[in-house]
């Protein structure tokens, strides 16, 4: 984090404009730049900005404060503008980089969102100045002692707990999370009518309906990859999952109902499937995807991919055509002996190194392989 000189250097005029001319720059020909103020700041702050481009657009925009770590741990602005949050207050207990708290200005009439590290609480101010959200109050203090001496009421209390352990690893389990929102759940629920919680990507979706007897849980993915895993308390029907494929749908059930019909039984003949379905990582995160699929494709197992006579419509995943369905055998050798190609895996028990290596194929090129198990069936399937 910044030095309180650091700080006030990135506020002033000079820096500002020193970044604004300097913004498309390659941040090492900066740094020794003897023409640019300040230059191993404006460096830094250039580096930073471009990587936030496109996670924090507004951020951008505005030439907002970046601090490395900051950003390495904030949400996407994508991310953090979707979720079902709205009222007159919200009590933000983990503010950081603010990414989440500007989003919420934005459905709320008043933030008051929470810093336990003043040079960060500061950092917060200036860029929500600069942002123009002005509805939002940053309060200097931990989560625990704000809770404790809070006599407010919010609409909605919000927390994304620090995922670090004092090693710098990374932390799954809640309990292990500062705060500790297991433990503060009481207090919350006096402080607001509803919680929202959010969790790292890899989080169990069973193990918050195993701690929240009352919420739901939703998985968000942007891009194919898992963003995170939030839990809703007191808002939406209890023990409602729901898989978010940001910019391609959503999908919801009950927990209980996540198996749908069952799996597929194994087809002796896997030559009439015309289609093939990558399911997208949120639905098999919240092990929805029989459930998702039923009735359109095939699916064996919550990992693997999903398979159709006809093209699936509507559903959360990327719908390739089958060019060829093999059985993996000896004979496989020779169909993809030499070849290029972008290969998938989907439930299968090799590398993509030990795929390449065992048959004497490489990645790259523009030929698309899925491999993948179906019963005790190893198959690879090419596609387009």
């Amino acid at each position: 984090m910044f030095s309180t000189e650091e700080f006030a250097i990135l506020c002033s005029e000079e820096c500002y404009e020193a970044v604004k001319s300097n913004i498309e720059r390659k941040p090492t020909d900066i740094a020794l730049d003897r023409r640019v103020p300040h230059a191993s700041v404006v460096a830094t702050q250039v580096k930073n900005l471009q990587k936030a481009r496109t996670k924090l657009p507004s951020y951008f925009a505005v030439q907002a404060i970046v601090p490395t770590l900051a950003y390495e741990q904030s949400s996407s602005e994508k991310a953090a503008l979707r979720k079902p949050l709205e009222g007159d207050s919200v009590l933000d207990l983990t503010c950081g980089l603010g990414v989440d708290a500007y989003a919420l200005s934005k459905r709320f009439r008043r933030v008051v969102t929470i810093e336990r590290d003043e040079m960060v609480a500061a950092v917060a101010r200036e860029n929500f100045r600069r942002l123009g959200a002005d509805n939002i109050e940053v309060v200097c203090s931990s989560a625990e002692d704000f809770v404790a001496r809070c006599s407010d009421h919010f609409d909605w209390c919000f927390a994304d707990p620090d995922r670090r352990g004092a090693r710098g690893e990374k932390l799954v389990r809640l309990e292990a999370c500062s705060p500790d929102v297991v433990a503060l759940m009481p207090a919350l629920r006096r402080l607001a009518d509803r919680v929202c919680i959010k969790c790292s990507p890899l989080f169990d979706v069973d193990e918050a309906l195993r701690l929240f007897d009352d919420c739901s849980v939703e998985c968000v993915s942007l891009g194919g990859e898992a963003k995170e895993v939030n839990i809703y308390i007191g808002d939406m029907e209890p023990h409602t999952l729901t898989a978010v494929a940001i910019g391609m749908g959503e999908y919801s059930c009950r927990a209980e109902e996540r198996g749908g019909a069952g799996w597929s039984g194994v087809p002796s003949d896997f030559s009439r499937y015309r289609y093939i379905v990558l399911p997208d990582v949120a639905l098999q995160h919240t092990r929805m995807v029989a459930a998702a699929f039923e009735g359109q494709c095939d699916v064996w197992s919550n990992g693997g991919v999903a398979l159709s006579e006809m093209r699936p419509e509507g559903v959360l995943g990327r719908c390739f055509e089958v060019e060829a369905i093999y059985n993996i055998d000896n004979a496989f050798k020779r169909v993809v002996k030499g070849m290029k190609a972008e290969i998938y895996r989907r439930d299968f028990p090799m590398s993509n190194s030990e795929i390449c290596k065992r048959y004497r194929c490489s990645e790259g090129g523009t030929e698309k392989w899925c491999f993948t198990t179906v019963g005790t069936n190893l198959l690879a399937i090419k596609f387009n």
